[in-house]
């Protein structure tokens, strides 16, 4: 089970915030970027390992490295998860898709090594839904047929949800480097503009660079 500790709200910075925006119908805000991955992508291609692996990895590792995407309301109480695994979106031959369940680890190799366990479990099966239905998730999608500029989610507003919610779109080369479209969408009780430019500009970093 996942480790969380549960985090005061009175007295807490965020308790104005929390409770003027956790009162919305939809409290989720979004922001998508164009997010330069030249040093990622040469670096994937050049060691034979998957490109999507490699960003999937960054993300959560950028994911985990913010103190308030690992933040979740649970039963109108704010807990702080340890760490954040990522429950992403698995394409199937017949073209329909079930969701995964991936535990982070801070080294590649071994995140690497659960994530091909599981998607080739969700590939053959017929399950939609993940094998840990926790919150300690980011949900993830990859769209790599379209550059896209804006997305956005469906959500059941009946179901209360403050995962965050990360999409990655068509790589595309420009001016001899590669971006990828990325879209970010994350609980304003929890998170600003602030966290999500953070996380871009963290997220660029690992990607540009590697």
């Amino acid at each position: 089970m996942a480790t969380k500790t549960k985090i005061e709200v009175v007295g807490w910075e965020r308790e104005q915030h929390f409770a003027f925006f956790n009162a919305f119908e939809e409290p989720f805000f979004g922001l998508t970027a164009e997010v330069e991955c030249t040093g990622l992508y040469i670096s994937a291609k050049q060691k034979k390992q998957s490109f999507y692996l490699r960003y999937l990895h960054a993300v959560m590792t950028v994911v985990n490295a913010i103190d308030a995407f690992k933040l979740r309301i649970e039963d109108g109480d704010v807990y702080r998860y340890e760490r954040i695994d990522v429950s992403a979106t698995v394409l199937r031959s017949n073209h329909t898709f079930g969701f995964s369940y991936i535990p982070y680890h801070e080294h590649f190799e071994q995140f690497a090594e659960a994530a091909k366990r599981e998607i080739e479990r969700v590939r053959t099966s017929e399950a939609l839904l993940p094998s840990n239905g926790t919150d300690n998730v980011v949900h993830f999608s990859a769209i790599p047929w379209v550059k896209f500029t804006s997305l956005s989610h469906a959500r059941p507003f009946s179901r209360l949800d403050s995962c965050p919610k990360i999409s990655v779109g068509k790589l595309f080369k420009r001016d001899g480097r590669w971006f990828l479209p990325v879209a970010l969408h994350a609980h304003h009780a929890l998170a600003d503009g602030y966290h999500a430019g953070q996380f871009f500009q963290r997220l660029e970093a690992l990607l540009s660079a590697a």
